[in-house]
């Protein structure tokens, strides 16, 4: 999970948990046999090379290739299929949007049907799916059909992320120039400012003056929410995790150990345990404590973005809960 720090709170893109890639790797860079449909590349060749339409189809013998310039420059990679027309337009949108960050992103598309391993290493339900590979390990970006401002906030989240990690590459292999900071509303950068002193009520009070401000403000209130979810677990070490972790055990009706576990589960990077436990706890419970776990839920899918699939899924999940 991407913690505030000096920019603003976008959709969440998260190193951890991701599967690895390892093997499938392997396996596309190794020589095929004499009988594969697919020749070896000759030595010093580039299997990366974009095609005719600007963008790299992933096979296996070019997905190797990715992954290694996964190390120097984010790379999108789009599954689709012929059976899905929403998938082949998704394909091309996804190609202009990704054509206009001027080499900042490697754009390439995979057909499941042709490539369907690379689908079952990004655990893609159906089609279109957007990953993304960063210093060789995938990260979601979304599944179905993505508005063009929701892919643009996630690929400008990708590239901060990118950023932290060193990764600053471009397509042709030049180092990417460093992009203006956005210049925050002065609220933001009050609360920006105080997480930066470690000062979580202050940046809480900050956010709050700008959602009574501007209540519309979707920033501001994801911002609220990850701030309050790291003022409670700033100061839960190991032993009082692990007792949490007994208590909730214990007593999967204990309404503020079942809240706690979640915390840590998200903070940790297990965000469909921290959303199946509050669910579950909402299915079956009642009352006061059935509208507290609906709310904290609620605020730790601001944490994750609305964009994640996980929260889409989750949202589901409890709407069966409730109703």
């Amino acid at each position: 999970m991407s913690v505030p720090g000096s920019r603003p709170p976008q959709p969440q893109l998260n190193l951890r948990g991701a599967v690895d890639l390892s093997a499938l790797k392997a396996r596309a860079t190794a020589t095929p046999p004499a009988s594969s449909s697919h020749p070896a590349a000759p030595a010093g060749a580039d299997a990366g090379a974009p095609g005719p339409s600007g963008a790299i189809e992933v096979d296996e013998r070019t997905f190797g290739d990715l992954v290694q310039r996964s190390a120097t420059v984010p790379v999108v990679v789009l599954l689709w299929a012929a059976y899905s027309p929403e998938s082949l337009t998704a394909r091309d949108d996804l190609g202009a949007i990704v054509d206009s960050y001027g080499g900042r992103l490697v754009y390439a598309t995979a057909d499941v049907e042709a490539f369907p391993q690379l689908a079952q290493a990004f655990q893609a339900q159906a089609v279109p799916t957007a990953v993304a590979i960063l210093k060789g390990q995938p990260i979601p970006l979304f599944q179905g059909a993505a508005a063009e401002p929701q892919a643009r906030a996630l690929f400008d989240e990708l590239l901060r992320v990118a950023e932290a990690n060193g990764v600053t590459g471009t397509a042709d292999g030049a180092p990417a120039e460093a992009s203006p900071e956005p210049q925050l509303p002065p609220l933001h950068q009050e609360a920006f400012d105080a997480i930066d002193r470690g000062d979580f009520a202050a940046a809480e009070a900050a956010y709050r003056k700008a959602l009574a401000e501007q209540p519309a403000d979707r920033e501001a209130k994801a911002g609220l929410a990850q701030v309050q979810l790291m003022a409670r677990v700033a100061e839960v070490d190991q032993p009082a995790a692990e007792r949490a972790r007994a208590v909730a055990a214990e007593s999967p009706d204990d309404l503020q150990a079942q809240l706690a576990v979640a915390d840590l589960d998200l903070t940790g990077g297990h965000v469909e345990d921290a959303f199946s436990r509050l669910v579950g706890f909402i299915a079956r419970s009642s009352g006061d404590d059935r509208e507290a776990a609906r709310v904290r839920l609620l605020e730790l899918f601001e944490v994750v973005g609305s964009a994640d699939p996980r929260v889409g899924a989750a949202r589901q999940q409890l709407a069966r809960a409730l109703f």
